[in-house]
């Protein structure tokens, strides 16, 4: 029966389930808290604004691996190189081990304040269960992804009603303490959060372009709605932390719940995909043990360090992989190059290096449309002008 599916590939319902169980997330409803300064209008417009630009950008990555079969990483080595290629594939695995370690922190810390039993208690089970998803496999996850993901549709749906339509709902007052440009690219920060890892899981589709789409437009929906739900909960019931707006909700065990799959479905993507880029630095690693091996890191570390406030972590994410995918879309959409044969593409590197510097210096700057679209258009430009430079000069 497992021979079958991974023969024919995934479906697209498949896809769409893991990119649900993507965004249904803790991380992303406490990022949505950060919106409440802006008000409902403004904030809701820079929350679809945001992610309109990063699911674009989403599809795109998901799609290069998706048409080749390749995973997120070894697409990287079509521009890259092979040794360039591993280089961001460490950058990754780093990456993803930070966020395996977040998303365990902020679960338990949540669990915890609705039930009390000490939030390194927490860290364990929800590490305990991060690893039986790997173990499952994503090709087995099936029936209970879908149990999980019913349930917690329902609960997020009773959460969203008590929030938004509750007794003690009141008009939150909007100030200036958060620019449009920045909610923006803090809207932006999550999908691109994912372009690393998404050909992961797209590669095994059965149809790459509907499977792609449909796991975008998901992830896109969903974690809009979750930044919603946290902005919404900021403002109406004036409470920022989660386990506080669960408990005034009246949710109890229902939240826990809530918060401890939400967190599982999110992170066991991290783990997973931790495995799949180590597996490109070297064909030794076994993808899946190393993938249970950033669980347990991770969890030892949502025990040992304080993970409260993530924003630098997001903007450092941005500025390493938004010009690496901007250089992979100009490669593989309008250039049509494949570096894969060559050990490293230097003149690509340092592209990436001033797309790189370009973001930080455009963090100081404030655009209606934040600073990952204008650094990466200005990254492909960058790309394309030098390409005719070098078939000129050939």
């Amino acid at each position: 029966m497992n021979t079958s599916v991974e023969r024919k590939g995934t479906g697209l319902f498949a896809n769409g389930l893991i990119w649900f169980g993507a965004g249904v997330s803790i991380a992303e409803i406490l990022t949505g808290t950060y919106f409440a300064p802006l008000g409902m209008a403004k904030g809701f417009a820079a929350i679809v604004v945001g992610h309109i630009i990063g699911c674009i950008l989403l599809f795109l990555a998901g799609y290069i691996g998706a048409a080749r079969k390749k995973s997120a990483m070894e697409t990287v080595k079509m521009s890259f190189g092979e040794q360039g290629g591993k280089f961001f594939s460490l950058c990754n695995v780093i990456q993803l081990v930070g966020w395996t370690a977040i998303m365990i922190y902020d679960g338990a810390l949540s669990v915890n304040g609705i039930v009390n039993t000490g939030a390194w208690v927490w860290c364990l089970v929800i590490g305990g269960l991060i690893i039986l998803w790997i173990m499952i496999g994503i090709t087995n996850l099936g029936k209970i992804n879908t149990v999980a993901m019913a349930a917690l549709f329902i609960l997020t749906l009773i959460l969203c009603k008590l929030i938004f339509f509750g007794e003690n709902a009141a008009v939150g007052i909007s100030d200036d303490s958060m620019s449009f440009g920045a909610a923006v690219e803090l809207a932006v920060a999550m999908p691109l959060s994912w372009l690393p890892l998404i050909s992961d899981y797209t590669r095994e589709a059965e149809k790459p372009f509907a499977a792609t789409l449909t796991s975008a437009v998901t992830y896109g929906i969903i974690s809009s709605w979750m930044y919603l739900i946290g902005m919404g909960a900021a403002i109406f019931t004036g409470e920022y932390d989660i386990a506080v707006i669960m408990v005034k909700a009246g949710l109890g065990i229902a939240g826990l719940l809530i918060i401890v799959f939400s967190t599982v479905t999110t992170t066991f993507l991290d783990a997973y995909s931790a495995g799949v880029s180590a597996e490109s630095i070297s064909s030794k690693i076994s993808g899946k043990t190393f993938g249970v091996g950033v669980a347990v890191v991770g969890t030892i570390a949502a025990i040992l360090f304080p993970m409260d406030d993530i924003t630098n972590f997001l903007y450092l994410i941005g500025s390493i992989f938004a010009p690496m995918i901007a250089i992979q879309i100009a490669d593989n959409f309008i250039l049509k190059l494949d570096n894969s044969d060559k050990s490293a593409d230097i003149i690509n590197f340092v592209i990436w290096l001033a797309g790189f510097a370009l973001y930080r210096v455009l963090m100081g700057v404030d655009t209606p449309v934040g600073n990952t679209l204008p650094d990466m258009l200005a990254t492909i430009v960058l790309c394309v002008i030098v390409a005719a430079f070098r078939k000129k000069n050939k």
